[in-house]
C-alpha cells in the first residue's frame, strides 16, 4: 500500500492511527511507514497536537455499572405506565452519579473526535460550524446515532452510524431533555441515513444536558406534552 501520494487516505490512516481506531496488522503496518516517512510522521504529528488539547479535559472514565442496570430497569418499563414513565426521565436528571459517569465518557477526546470525523469529508477541513455534538448509545452501550448542531447555520445533523429495525407504524423521534421540564422534541429521525433538522437557539449543553431518541406512533408523539414511547437511544450533548 502506497499511502505517499493519496493525501486523503495518509490524512485518514494517520487520524485512525491518533485516535487509536487502527489496530491490529493495519496499525503494525502504519508504523513501519511512519518510521520511514517524514511526511507521516508530520501527519501523526498534526493530529496529536488536534487531539491532545482534547484530552487534557476529557478523562476516560468507566460509569458504575448500577448507573446502566439502573437505565436498563426503566427501559423495561411499560410506555403506558405514565407515572413510571416521567420518574424516568426525572431520575435521570437527578442521579448525580449517571450525568458525572455519561459526561466523562461522552466527552473523552475519542468519543467527541470519532463523531465529528463522521462528517468530515476526505480532503475537507475538520468539520469548523460544529459547536454540539452527541452520540448516542443504546441499551448494550453501542454506539447508534451521531449528532452535530452547527450554530452557525441553526442545524442539528442526525446520522445513524448502524441501521435500525423500524414497524411501518413506528417512527423515531429526538428529544432535548433540559434541567428541568418536560423533554421538548426535536424532530423526527430517520432509522438509516442522514437528516437535518432546525437547531433552536436554546437547545445549548448548559440548559440540555442530555439527547434521547424514542419509538412513537407513526408521524411522532401523540402527546404534544412529551415523548410516550420508550427511549431507545441517549447521550449527553457536550460542546467542542
Amino acid at each position: 500500500m502506497n499511502i505517499q501520494h493519496n493525501d486523503a487516505l495518509r490524512d485518514h490512516l494517520s487520524a485512525a492511527y491518533v485516535l487509536g481506531t487502527l489496530k491490529g496488522g493495519a496499525r503494525r503496518r502504519f508504523e513501519t511507514l511512519r518510521r520511514n516517512s517524514a511526511l507521516i510522521e508530520q501527519e501523526v504529528l498534526t493530529w496529536q497536537e488536534r487531539l491532545s488539547p482534547l484530552a487534557e479535559f476529557c478523562p476516560a472514565v468507566t460509569p458504575p455499572t448500577r448507573v446502566w442496570h439502573a437505565i436498563e430497569k426503566q427501559l423495561e418499563r411499560s410506555a403506558t405506565q405514565q407515572d413510571s414513565y416521567w420518574s424516568f426521565w426525572r431520575n435521570l436528571r437527578n442521579d448525580l452519579s449517571f450525568w458525572r459517569g455519561l459526561g466523562m465518557v461522552s466527552t473523552s477526546a475519542a468519543v467527541i473526535m470519532v463523531a465529528v470525523l463522521t462528517f468530515k469529508q476526505p480532503g475537507q477541513p475538520l468539520a469548523p460550524t460544529a459547536s454540539y455534538v452527541a452520540t448516542l448509545t443504546d441499551d448494550k452501550s453501542q454506539a447508534v446515532m451521531v449528532i452535530t448542531g452547527d450554530t452557525l447555520h441553526h442545524q442539528l445533523i442526525a446520522k445513524i452510524l448502524s441501521k435500525q429495525p423500524l414497524a411501518a407504524d413506528k417512527s423515531m423521534e429526538l428529544w432535548a431533555v433540559p434541567k428541568n421540564g418536560s423533554p421538548r422534541s426535536l424532530g423526527l429521525v430517520k432509522a438509516d441515513g442522514t437528516i437535518t433538522l432546525p437547531l433552536p437557539d436554546n437547545v445549548t449543553p448548559e440548559s440540555i444536558p442530555l439527547l434521547a431518541v424514542t419509538l412513537e406512533p407513526k408521524g411522532g408523539s401523540p402527546n404534544p406534552n412529551g415523548p410516550t414511547g420508550p427511549v431507545v437511544l441517549k447521550g449527553a450533548w457536550v460542546q467542542i
